[in-house]
């Protein structure tokens, strides 16, 4: 990786300085100035062979998991995770982590020079649910944390990415399938605020040349980390309840349906979104998208291995209205022609591997069975005789 820096001071008026910055904007290398009115900096980049990167909000769901699959590809002290809480032991012996707070600017430019930052991942915000019961901090941390990000970006020319979502739609929208270009206009905060930053990064990649991607993620289902308080959780939470109680209760209706995806596709889908070359984007947002089903359609998947579960439902008005507004099946057909995204998991895979890893995290024990029909499948039943064992069926 190649990259030269070159600083100058420039005195005088104001009107002075201006006429100097956009004199070499003209120029090349390009010339962003910095937070320092007497300062501008000049960036000379050529390839991202072995990139540096920052990741915000790094111990939500998503921080997690694309910090593993970075760290294999980049090495792991070339992955800096951050967030604002302290980080449990076995993060900090995975590799670097710092505090950052996005709503802080000099915090984050110190993080950025003295790490020498190229990409940064930008995963802080409040999701769906918990931004409706706190909008002003939702404001704070999705819309002014944003800000400082891409002002971040844009003078040290960094590569951007921010994760949208199924919520950046709203009921005017196109529903059966979603595309990536219709009306949006959500009706939460959450959703205001990413359609504000899809916005703003194209503005600057028109404006400034701001290397900015974005991903309209789905329901995102992950059985390493508790849910964030997003509308499609329950998707998450169901497996833990019914391998502790075999009984769930679910704030959505029986036919309510969604777009979801496993975290294993959606952290790859990120990834090479990240990786694409310049020319393969068309587009500065896409829809990214694997299946989608309903809470009755999860639960009939999940009693092919717990017969006995129980699903209640205990509707909750608001969320039920958040997830009315949103798509129920995306088109991603653009990210798979322009980069090539093709999902791995269906509904089935998704439930068997869920299946096992959450058996595995609450200590319940597994059996293996093998017969000679497809080598390689596997199936998990819940067994009957004992009800504290998982059989995980190698069919």
């Amino acid at each position: 990786m190649f990259r030269r820096f070159v600083t100058k001071a420039v005195t005088g008026c104001h009107h002075q300085r201006q006429q100097v910055a956009g004199q070499l904007t003209r120029c090349h290398p390009v010339v962003y100035l910095s937070s320092t009115p007497k300062n501008y900096q000049v960036f000379d980049v050529d390839t991202f062979d072995n990139p540096k990167i920052l990741i915000t909000g790094s111990l939500g769901q998503l921080g997690q998991g694309l910090a593993r699959v970075l760290r294999q590809k980049y090495g792991k002290d070339n992955v800096i995770m951050s967030d604002i809480i302290k980080a449990p032991k076995h993060i900090l012996e995975s590799g670097p982590y710092l505090y950052a707070d996005i709503l802080d600017f000099k915090n984050l430019q110190e993080i950025v020079v003295n790490n020498n930052i190229d990409w940064l991942v930008h995963f802080s915000a409040l999701l769906s649910a918990v931004g409706e019961q706190d909008v002003p901090l939702a404001i704070k941390v999705n819309i002014q944390g944003l800000h400082n990000i891409m002002e971040l970006s844009k003078m040290y020319q960094l590569r951007l990415f921010c994760p949208s979502t199924i919520g950046a739609f709203g009921p005017d929208s196109p529903r059966n399938p979603t595309p990536d270009l219709t009306i949006q206009r959500p009706r939460t905060i959450y959703g205001v605020s990413k359609v504000h930053a899809e916005l703003m990064g194209e503005y600057y990649n028109h404006r400034f040349g701001l290397d900015f991607r974005c991903l309209r993620l789905p329901g995102v289902i992950s059985g390493d980390t508790k849910p964030g308080g997003g509308t499609t959780d329950y998707a998450v939470s169901i497996f833990d309840e019914s391998l502790k109680s075999g009984k769930f209760n679910c704030y959505l209706r029986p036919d309510c349906k969604l777009p979801m995806i496993y975290i294993d596709d959606c952290l790859r889908g990120i990834t090479e979104m990240l990786e694409a070359q310049q020319s393969e984007l068309k587009l500065r947002t896409y829809n990214l998208a694997a299946f989608s089903f309903t809470p009755e359609e999860l639960v009939a998947e999940l009693r092919k291995h717990i017969p006995q579960l129980i699903m209640e439902y205990d509707v909750d008005p608001v969320r039920q209205a958040i997830a009315d507004s949103w798509p129920q099946v995306f088109d991603d057909s653009g990210a798979r022609k322009d980069w090539g995204w093709r999902h791995q998991y269906d509904l089935n895979g998704m439930v068997n591997i869920m299946l096992e890893i959450v058996s595995q995290r609450l200590g319940i024990p597994t059996m293996h069975h093998s017969s000679a029909t497809i080598q390689g499948q596997r199936r998990i039943c819940f067994n009957m005789a004992f009800p504290q064992c998982i059989i995980i069926k190698r069919e």
